[in-house]
């Protein structure tokens, strides 16, 4: 996966936009104002790109204990986010789909029933 095609998978999600809220450099994705993924683009181009994704948490250390290339979420919540590395080689194009899908649905379960109601 390229950043452009991480950039269009998540873009193409209802609701969600993409900002710069902490430097130039941390591309941060929101639906409905709430981030479900964020990047270093200056990682990405240096080949050490990783995405921060939220996870549940049980599913989380699961994805940890079963590939080197999820960590604790760098600069995160260490139980509630990971650090799903691009570049090692060892993800499956379709997990890192998956993963992205299943911040995108946790960061809206955390939603009220006004904001989810948006999104129908």
């Amino acid at each position: 996966m390229n950043i452009e095609d991480y950039r269009n998978y998540c873009m193409n999600k209802k609701a969600v936009t993409e900002h710069f809220p902490f430097d130039k450099d941390t591309l941060v994705f929101k639906v409905l104002g709430k981030m479900f993924a964020l990047a270093s683009l200056e990682k990405w181009e240096q080949g050490e790109g990783f995405i921060n994704l939220k996870c549940d948490p049980e599913y989380a250390q699961e994805l940890r204990d079963l590939y080197d290339s999820i960590k604790p979420g760098y600069h995160m919540h260490k139980q509630q986010w990971n650090s799903v590395y691009i570049h090692n080689g060892d993800l499956p194009p379709q997990l890192i789909l998956k993963l992205i899908d299943h911040s995108y649905n946790m960061v809206i379960q955390g939603m009220t029933k006004k904001m989810r109601a948006q999104l129908e």
